[in-house]
């Protein structure tokens, strides 16, 4: 017997099987954990196929050394999905694979953790301790108690009477298994009477096939899929949840926690590595059924799958832009298929892409039109900033945002400032000769945090001295740029001095359970104003939000991408809901300086279906996607000239699949990428649009071009959520 063995070492030379013989001594199984020789090493490997011969000569191949784990580490519907991702995504193997297997356990860095309990020995004589004052105590605790902490023991009466008395036999050693748990705090379950339109959308999803649930927001969708899960709790099977940030994860494990208590885990990368070891045995072995996490919770290795969600499906986060590069949605989509359970995609402003393949019926449409508690959703006025300056104010907030931002005050509200960007200022610049300070890793501005008066680049995380002078010329006459969420925050504190305001970005949240902390203080608060970046903007449920700032709302409207009209109606949208979301009426204010654009009118009137028109027939007229396909082939190296070469040698083969695919494929051009470098790598790109006609057969041919023993790094990428 042979086994097909894939290396543990993410390199390209080794993004292969290797064929290994089982010794009749080892049992081994698909998705086996083995130790193997690999030229002069020993080395980590996964069995991916077992067969009786081999295309190799027998006599040189290697013996099996050990099988690491007591079962399959991957198990069989895992292996399938590598090689769909292999083959739909042009990833690596190994990449695949480190998907599954939490680098904890690929690693052996974190084991099991347990607790030594003690308890006394029913053999136990008086006369064994008769003498020892500290031992009779410690026995007479232990008379009063079934067991006690061995180190509870140690440190109330002694480490030397303990372990003597250990020593005796006198007290018995219990090993119990203690879980690092993620999330502690529990709630009262709220026992919610679905309306009709929450019924109808739980009944409307079938055994299998895809749904869309497209709800305004507020309308109870998180009550849908918790009643879709405990269906299929019933009958068995498991379940898989998946929300767009971090943020959402507290309060989406506190509701489904006090729903289904200890059959929930969470898998997300805020957790410690302890934490994260735990909660994936939990789901490996089955002692929890309901996982909950951001995108990674897709691969939790969960058996019977009866179910999938992905909430807020149009966030940019399902779409993996480092390696490896994988689109969420299109993995979920395999999973429901491999387990014929439905796939359940939610949200109040789904992307084009999905909706139009609901208007032709190759996904399941329901809609929630109105919101659970009855109420209408938020006014939103717009207000025209460059009306402001022409009256003379220059500063962040419109008269009429802090008006109401007084009133919500007085009334003892909360209120929430929208703008997405952190940092105090968004670059700083010499008035005299117009230098900017500059990432020398990246090509990039640098942001000023005032907090820290430290530069910094959020790309690659390096910081720097703030300019007092330039460093080109000697000037100390320094301009700051577009403001932040630090800035927002400190001149509302001079506006509003006496008032509880919080901050919620990545760099407030970058602890552990810095996300939690900051909106349980928010939620505690009031009045208070909670000023943050897009991870605000979603899912969050206070009732006491009646206001909601959008500050510089124009911010991702001009990026030059073909979807920023929609991430801004979406942005607008998504925000816009955190207001009146119980009894008291919601407001917005929205601020911008384009006040006549479409995408504001449909906003104002959350009129989604409006926007959806215009925006299909603007992308069906320029043959954008979902119209076409988009490829980008992303070369990366830290020598410029090697990048260059390698794009130039790909792009010539290209010219050849262009040439054979004229009618076919609408653009093709070599290019530097619009961030030029990235932590001492310079980037080139080759991007190309297509027809949908034979796309799959030349996107194949396309990525055979790349496919050669290449320096650089490459990442291959469909319809990119992200061209810089």
């Amino acid at each position: 017997m042979f086994a097909s063995v894939i290396i543990d070492q993410d390199t390209k030379a080794l993004d292969k099987v290797f064929d290994y013989r089982v010794p009749d001594k080892i049992e081994i199984q698909n998705g086996d954990r083995v130790l193997v020789s690999f030229g002069a090493r020993m080395m980590q490997g996964f069995v991916v196929e077992l067969k009786e011969k081999t295309d190799y000569d027998e006599k040189k191949i290697k013996n099996i050394v050990a099988k690491m784990d007591e079962q399959p580490i991957i198990k069989p519907e895992m292996l399938q999905l590598m090689k769909f991702m292999c083959e739909e995504f042009h990833l690596r193997l190994t990449s695949v694979l480190k998907l599954f297997i939490p680098s904890e356990i690929r690693e052996g860095k974190i084991k099991e953790l347990f607790v030594k309990w003690g308890k006394l020995s029913k053999s136990f004589s008086a006369e064994q301790i008769k003498n020892a004052k500290s031992q009779k105590k410690a026995v007479e605790a232990l008379q009063n108690k079934a067991r006690i902490k061995i180190v509870d023991l140690k440190k109330e009466f002694g480490q030397s009477a303990v372990k003597a008395l250990i020593e005796k036999g006198i007290i018995e050693i219990e090993m119990e298994r203690c879980l690092r748990k993620p999330f502690s705090s529990q709630q009262e379950d709220k026992k919610i009477i679905l309306n009709e339109l929450q019924k109808r959308a739980v009944e409307s999803v079938g055994e299998k096939g895809v749904y869309l649930l497209h709800g305004v927001t507020g309308s109870g969708k998180t009550e849908v899929y918790m009643n879709l899960i405990a269906r299929v709790l019933e009958k068995g099977q498991n379940a898989i949840m998946l929300v767009p940030e971090i943020s959402l994860t507290p309060q989406v494990m506190a509701n489904f926690k006090s729903r289904f208590g200890d059959n929930v885990a969470v898998l997300h990368s805020s957790l410690s590595a302890g934490e994260r070891f735990d909660e994936w045995k939990r789901l490996f072995f089955g002692e929890a059924r309901v996982v909950v996490g951001a995108r990674s919770a897709i691969f939790a290795p969960l058996d019977k799958v009866g179910i999938i969600i992905i909430d807020e499906q149009h966030e940019q986060s399902y779409i993996s832009e480092s390696n490896p590069r994988y689109d969420t949605f299109e993995i979920a989509k395999f999973r429901a298929e491999y387990n014929n359970c439905p796939l359940v995609v939610g949200s109040a402003t789904p992307s084009v892409d999905i909706y139009e393949q609901a208007k032709h019926g190759d996904v399941n449409l329901i809609e929630i039109p109105t919101r659970a508690n009855g109420k209408e959703l938020p006014k939103i006025q717009i207000v025209d900033m460059m009306n402001e300056l022409r009256v003379g104010n220059s500063g962040i907030f419109s008269s009429q945002l802090l008006s109401d931002l007084a009133n919500v005050i007085n009334e003892k509200k909360q209120a929430m400032i929208f703008i997405n960007r952190r940092g105090f200022s968004s670059f700083m610049m010499c008035r005299e000769c117009g230098y900017v300070a500059k990432c020398e890793a990246c090509d990039v501005n640098l942001v000023y945090h005032r907090e820290d008066n430290r530069l910094k680049c959020h790309y690659c995380g390096k910081q720097y001295r703030a300019l007092d002078r330039c460093p080109n010329c000697g000037s100390d006459k320094i301009k700051q740029g577009a403001v932040g969420t630090e800035r927002v925050v400190s001149e509302l504190k001079e506006i509003f001095p006496n008032v509880k305001i919080l901050r919620m970005d990545n760099d407030t949240t970058s602890r552990k359970n810095g996300h939690e902390k900051i909106l349980s203080e928010f939620r505690e608060s009031k009045p208070a104003i909670l000023v943050g970046t897009q991870m605000i903007a979603k899912g969050h449920d206070f009732e006491d939000v009646v206001l909601v700032g959008i500050i510089d709302a124009d911010q991702s409207l001009y990026r030059g991408d073909y979807r920023s009209t929609e991430r801004c109606f979406q942005l607008i949208t998504q925000v816009s809901g955190r207001a009146g979301r119980s009894q008291s009426e919601g407001k917005v204010v929205l601020q911008t300086y384009s006040p006549r654009h479409y995408v504001y009118k449909f906003a104002a009137n959350y009129d989604y279906k409006g926007f959806f028109k215009k925006e299909e027939n603007l992308r069906k007229t320029a043959l954008f996607p979902p119209f076409s396909k988009i490829i980008r082939i992303l070369f990366a190296h830290p020598d410029e000239n090697v990048v260059r070469d390698e794009l130039k040698m790909c792009y010539n083969k290209l010219l050849k699949v262009r040439e054979k695919y004229f009618d076919e494929i609408i653009y093709m051009d070599a290019m530097k990428s619009p961030v030029k470098k990235i932590k001492n790598s310079f980037r080139y790109q080759i991007v190309i649009r297509l027809l949908l006609k034979n796309s799959r057969e030349i996107e194949n041919e396309i990525f055979k071009c790349t496919d050669d023993n290449l320096k650089s790094s490459v990442f291959f990428e469909v319809n990119p959520e992200s061209m810089s």
